[in-house]
């Protein structure tokens, strides 16, 4: 558990690292309007999902399922969303847009789960 932990924040500070340099890269190194919208988009949902992977593993107890769900909900959903719409701004395959919502899902399971998870906390952890 505390590898799959430690791998767990690894990918969220190198998903924080991805999102600034994306979004800096839209900010200043494309011209197309289309292009600079899926990246400063997927750019704000990779940075807040990044830090969300390190609310979930700190706002509950230290291996809590709950949190490891949400926190690897929020990878996987991070990378498809985010990533699909930064492989189309630099030019792969429109059809991608299609697979952008699995994505979106999987940010939205990982906030059940990490609802799920402050919901069950004791009183005593508040």
């Amino acid at each position: 558990m505390k590898r799959n932990r430690r791998i767990l924040l690894v990918l969220a500070a190198l998903s924080g690292l991805t999102s600034v340099a994306l979004g800096a890269f839209a900010a200043h190194g494309v011209a197309d309007p289309q292009a600079q919208a899926w990246l400063k988009t997927g750019a704000n949902y990779q940075i807040v999902h990044a830090l969300a992977v390190f609310a979930a593993l700190t706002a509950l107890p230290r291996g809590s399922r709950p949190g490891m769900v949400a926190a690897t909900l929020f990878v996987i959903g991070a990378l498809i969303f985010s990533g699909t719409l930064y492989a189309m701004a630099l030019g792969a395959p429109r059809w991608l847009g299609a697979i952008t919502p699995v994505g979106g899902l999987a940010l939205m399971a990982g906030w059940i789960a990490l609802a799920w998870g402050a919901f069950r906390l004791d009183d005593n952890r508040l």
